[in-house]
């Protein structure tokens, strides 16, 4: 069981005060009984709850996948950039963030969600829980370059990654491939190929776990999951 005016404020993005002088005007119902007393108690599940007519469905966590364009900061508040979480203009919900992080200039798939409880199964280092990369570089890669962890300057090497090496242009010196790592180090396909000597041109997450980016969504859209 529920406040009404509780539920109607996380499930509709009104503050609590403007809740209360909403109910008090006799616009709110609860299983078609109008219903005065913002302190009401409703199950927040079953009861039908409407507001002039337009039924408040309850709805406790939101899921988005959005194709991250380059110049936002993963994050929910920044002084100096929009971020991420700044695009999903259709959500009511007011603790949406980030799981994870993707650099500014880093384009490609984030989950934006207000599920604290599934960001940590996804986030955890014990999981493991893969992403997949698009990545293109200066410099030629080849397979040597993927037969163990790497040292990036944190106190334990790096998982053993997975590459799969799409194109390489010797007389342009420049390499394109897929990178699936397991971890989430700061920085780290930047890092990783740093140290074998390449520079990171572009890139882009195309999958995290099971969640794979949408091929149709364009760059900055984004669709509920």
């Amino acid at each position: 069981m529920i406040r009404l005016d509780k539920f109607l404020s996380e499930m509709s993005g009104w503050t609590r005060s403007e809740v209360k002088k909403i109910v008090r005007t006799g616009s709110v119902t609860v299983d078609g009984n109008e219903v005065k007393k913002p302190e009401t108690k409703i199950d927040e599940k079953l009861s039908i709850v409407s507001v002039d007519g337009r039924q408040i469905k309850y709805n406790k966590y939101e899921y988005y996948m959005l194709n991250k364009p380059k110049g936002f900061v993963s994050a929910t508040t920044d002084r100096e950039n929009k971020t991420v979480v700044d695009i999903i203009s259709s959500s009511e919900k007011k603790d949406l963030f980030p799981v994870g992080r993707l650099d500014i200039d880093t384009e490609g798939l984030l989950l934006i969600t207000n599920d604290g409880e599934l960001a940590h199964r996804l986030l955890a280092p014990k999981n493991h829980v893969e992403k997949t990369y698009y990545v293109e570089v200066s410099g030629i890669l080849d397979d040597v370059d993927v037969e163990k962890g790497l040292d990036i300057g944190e106190e334990k090497n790096t998982i053993p990654a997975k590459m799969e090496i799409l194109k390489t242009d010797i007389q342009n010196n420049i390499s394109s491939c897929y990178l699936t790592i397991h971890e989430g180090k700061f920085h780290q396909v930047k890092r990783m190929m740093k140290k074998l000597g390449k520079t990171v041109t572009y890139l882009k997450r195309v999958s995290m776990g099971s969640l794979i980016l949408d091929s149709k969504l364009k760059k900055g859209n984004y669709r509920k999951l």
